[in-house]
């Protein structure tokens, strides 16, 4: 009985807490009553994934939280099922709320226990009611015990809220976080839970609104959304009969250093597959050969220098630049004439690196690109290191848009965009384990390089060709397995994609 009030909006724990605060106060119910309904909403997805467990194991903290997973326990020692509660927190340090729910616990006849080290779980199902949306860290040395515990026994794991460990606004999590196998969240969806370390701990997610009425989530806008393909697919030019490949764009891609031909070609090919009316590539010319011969609608032309790619650069509508540039004074020279052009541009990999540095320009001025930078460049970027970028990879999207003025694509688990058109950062909901291979980010850029062509913004082009990259990974490896799959693999799913079959 999971539903979805507003299916694509995300939000930071503050904006959590207001709404619920709008809703009690609208609404006129006590707070005790949406615990009520959180705990009746959680048990119920308890029997309808695990039917009726042999035992139930509810881990409590302090807070309201707590309070849920008293709730959960009293409804399973009211059915009959056996019921271990392991406490946490002192009766007196409760919450009110928590403490009544607790009260509703004794009365249904179940068992208490105060946590202790070293305790072991070994039937049944674990409720994780410890910090939920509680957590930002440091972690207290007990409750990363408990939550070790939880871990180490290898049973099914319940979530309430958010798992305990995981941040809700950032998507990092401490160094002991719970692992669950299903995390009933209420209210409204949390940020952190699809991005970082959140799809990786909280399985699969279920939304309870808790009857909260939708007027109420007009009063607050959300912090983030969820990108869904079938509506970006809306903003796809249809083709008319008439149609000819001059009104569909000319991608150029620009790369492919010395031993890096593969990078170039796999994003080209992703342009042209994904409706580019015309693709180029600018490479060393020792790969321009095997280019051709790998595929002969691409125009190829071996340039040994930025003069020689000069001349090239009056055709192309839009360029990608990056994939198997490398860093060497012939990369950037060709990156030195290709920003000059001012023509739109998808900027990857060694582009975003020579960009770093600081040399080259100056003065970037990214307002017509996409910047796609994987969490190590966009730390060079910043100046800050990987894990910086990663314990808040909003933050990290929000100041790389803001510094170059483009729309950024931070790549990773839970892809953000960030863009000057929309006040709420995106997040890709799609992708797969199997996309931790090379190459992935040539062909994403190869594809939001064509959307460009074909006359979509750069956020909505970043958007859609992040949506369809990761759909089309996860159509292949749903057919074929996630071990083995490769950047080349995306391209037939990709094009069943485009002409929505699949959708």
């Amino acid at each position: 009985m999971s539903h979805i009030v507003i299916q694509d909006a995300l939000y930071t724990a503050k904006s959590v807490r207001q709404l619920d605060a709008l809703a009690l106060q609208a609404q006129d119910i006590p707070s005790i009553t949406l615990m009520k309904r959180a705990g009746r909403a959680a048990f119920n997805e308890l029997l309808a994934e695990w039917g009726t467990p042999e035992h139930v194991t509810v881990f409590c903290g302090a807070g309201n939280n707590a309070g849920d997973g008293y709730i959960v326990a009293a409804l399973a020692a009211d059915k009959g099922i056996p019921v271990r509660v392991v406490e946490l927190s002192a009766i007196e340090k409760l919450s009110a709320d928590a403490a009544t729910a607790r009260e509703f616990c004794l009365k249904a006849g179940a068992q208490f226990e105060a946590f202790e080290a070293g305790l072991d779980v070994q039937e049944g199902v674990i409720v994780d009611a410890l910090l939920g949306i509680g957590y930002s860290g440091p972690m207290r040395a007990q409750y990363g015990e408990a939550i070790a515990a939880i871990n180490i026994a290898a049973l099914p794991v319940l979530a309430l809220d958010l798992p305990s460990g995981l941040c809700a606004d950032t998507g990092s999590a401490a160094d002991v976080a719970v692992k669950a196998d299903i995390t009933v969240t209420f209210v409204a969806a949390k940020q952190g839970m699809f991005t970082g370390r959140g799809p990786a701990l909280c399985g699969e997610i279920i939304y309870h609104s808790l009857d909260i009425n939708e007027e109420i989530f007009e009063h607050l806008s959300p912090d983030a959304k969820l990108m869904d393909l079938d509506d970006l697919m809306d903003n796809f030019p249809d083709r008319e009969i008439d149609a000819y490949k001059n009104q569909f764009g000319h991608v150029m891609v620009i790369g492919g250093d010395n031993g890096f031909g593969g990078a170039a070609m796999m994003a080209a090919e992703s342009a042209l597959r994904t409706g580019s009316g015309l693709v180029s590539v600018a490479t060393r010319p020792i790969h321009v050969a095997a280019l051709l011969a790998r595929q002969p609608e691409i125009m190829v032309s071996g340039v040994i220098s930025g003069q020689e790619l000069e001349p090239l650069l009056d055709r192309p509508t839009v360029l990608v630049v990056g994939p198997g540039l490398g860093r060497s004074p012939w990369s950037e020279q060709l990156l030195q004439k290709a920003v000059a052009t001012g023509v739109p541009m998808v900027m990857d990999a060694d582009a975003l690196n020579i960009l770093a540095e600081g040399r080259v320009i100056a003065q970037p001025d990214g307002r017509q690109w996409v910047m796609t930078p994987h969490p190590a460049e966009a730390g060079r970027l910043l100046g800050i290191s990987v894990a910086e970028v990663q314990a808040d990879r909003f933050s990290a999207a929000r100041r790389l848009q803001e510094k170059f003025n483009a729309t950024i694509v931070l790549k990773g688990v839970g892809t953000l965009i960030a863009s000057a058109d929309e006040a709420e950062i995106a997040v890709c909901p799609y992708g797969n384990p199997g996309m931790a291979s090379g190459g992935m980010g040539d062909v994403l850029s190869g594809i939001i390089g064509a959307l460009l062509a074909q006359g979509l913004t750069p956020s909505i082009a970043a958007q859609l060709g992040c949506c369809l990259h990761s759909a089309a990974a996860d159509m292949a490896t749903q057919e074929q397995g996630v071990r083995g799959f490769v950047a080349s693999d995306i391209a037939p799913f990709l094009r069943k994609l485009l002409n929505k079959e699949g959708l």
